[in-house]
């Protein structure tokens, strides 16, 4: 699903971002990626996400050559994927079933299946009940469900999540993060940057470690390691 040769990824000033990272993620796995600030893990999103080209190597995701792909393709390349942020990136101004459709309107679904497709999603990450809610009227571990369910909607093969317990007390964390194992049993590949130690200790997924922009460890059923 995702692999990386040999990236590197440098900015004008100071040090790689990433250097020389070679990755491979599986069909179906879930992999966290942890690391002080600073050691790439977000650069890495990025990349992935093709908002950025690597300086050097190659990113292949999904069967498509992100070194070689067209400007034009790249909003067909995004329909695959869902990305969760920290700070939700809601529509402040719309409610929650309009936030989630907008994703829908962007890839031209017809609006009878968005009538669908919409609701059920929301039961999924349960919000049924709040459609109507505009988000400035939700708890945070509440807007997070709707930025999931916007991730989700077109059912992407890869959900990328970036710090998306970051801002949440940690009881809404683990309700966030039962949804993100669901998702993942049914079959979507989740890549996710997070800081949180206690979930990434309890959940003993593949645990992959960075440091100054390089893996210093990558492990099944890994820990969230202190870096030397």
């Amino acid at each position: 699903m995702i692999t990386l040769e040999n990236v590197t990824k440098s900015y004008e000033s100071g040090q790689p971002a990433l250097n020389g990272v070679s990755l491979h993620v599986k069909k179906g796995e879930f992999v966290f990626i942890v690391g002080d600030s600073g050691s790439g893990k977000s650069t890495l999103i990025k990349l992935l996400l093709r908002e950025l080209k690597p300086t050097s190597g190659n990113i292949a995701v999904l069967g498509y050559n992100l070194n070689r792909i067209r400007h034009r393709q790249i909003p067909k390349f995004r329909r695959n994927l869902g990305i969760v942020f920290q700070d939700f990136r809601l529509l402040q101004d719309r409610n929650v079933y309009d936030n989630v459709a907008f994703a829908q309107h962007i890839i031209q679904t017809p609006g009878r299946d968005i009538r669908k497709n919409v609701p059920r999603i929301l039961a999924v990450v349960g919000l049924a009940g709040k459609y109507r809610k505009k988000v400035t009227q939700l708890s945070g571990g509440e807007q997070q469900r709707v930025a999931l369910a916007r991730a989700l909607v077109n059912k992407p093969q890869v959900l990328l999540a970036d710090e998306p317990t970051g801002n949440l007390d940690p009881n809404t964390s683990w309700e966030i993060m039962n949804l993100f194992e669901k998702i993942n049993e049914n079959g979507t590949t989740v890549l996710m940057v997070t800081h949180n130690r206690e979930i990434v200790n309890a959940m003993q997924k593949r645990v992959i470690t960075m440091k100054k922009g390089v893996i210093i460890a990558d492990e099944e059923k890994g820990i969230y390691k202190d870096e030397d």
